[in-house]
């Protein structure tokens, strides 16, 4: 009975795209994802692709002083806007410009105009203090959504769309975004996005 149950956990943790992501952190920190990193400017244009077969992502910590009320000078450390990007052993640093990090295997949309949104509510479920609850934890598991990724100024880059898509802000990386959409990663750094839930576009 309790490998029944241990199972049971299993099969549903699987499907859970919160755990999903932390397996692909640990499958990152020790064997590196494939990804391909595409590199935007401001107005959205791209100015390369890297490709590489082990990527990681690193933030740079950077050193400040601070006095007390007591007079006392204080050191503290905090992330600097430069990321590390470490691709198959060598190294590139990237301040200021958008980059996604899309996993092999996940592909963007080609067409992604959206149009208008026009919702109206019909239950009580739709109320504010309780749709914030529901979509709290239906994110951890994922749900259909449709991601449009901008430039800093506004101009649309790209957008993805998957049937469970989750997103999280990682603790250890300056001005980036994490989402699992079907089990694959995509990092967004320094860019405007959106994450729509395909309901409000049927």
């Amino acid at each position: 009975m309790k490998k029944i149950g241990i199972l049971c956990l299993c099969l549903l943790l699987s499907g859970c795209s919160l755990f999903q992501s932390k397996i692909n952190d640990i499958k990152g920190n020790l064997v590196g994802n494939n990804y391909t990193v595409y590199t935007y400017d401001n107005y959205g244009n791209q100015v390369f692709s890297t490709t590489g077969e082990k990527i990681s992502i690193t933030g740079n910590v950077v050193e400040s002083k601070s006095v007390d009320q007591n007079g006392n000078e204080q050191i503290n450390y905090e992330l600097s806007s430069v990321i590390t990007i470490t691709i198959d052993g060598n190294e590139m640093e990237s301040c200021g410009d958008t980059c996604i990090f899309e996993q092999n295997g996940l592909s963007p949309d080609v067409d992604f105009a959206l149009g208008n949104i026009d919702s109206h509510s019909n239950s009580i479920a739709d109320a504010a203090a309780i749709s914030r609850m529901i979509n709290k934890y239906k994110n951890m598991f994922g749900k259909s959504r449709i991601v449009v990724i901008k430039s800093q100024l506004g101009q649309p880059i790209v957008a993805y769309s998957g049937d469970k898509v989750y997103w999280e802000i990682p603790e250890n990386l300056p001005k980036m975004t994490k989402l699992m959409i079907d089990g694959k990663a995509l990092y967004i750094h320094r860019a405007n996005f959106q994450i729509i839930d395909q309901e409000l576009l049927n």
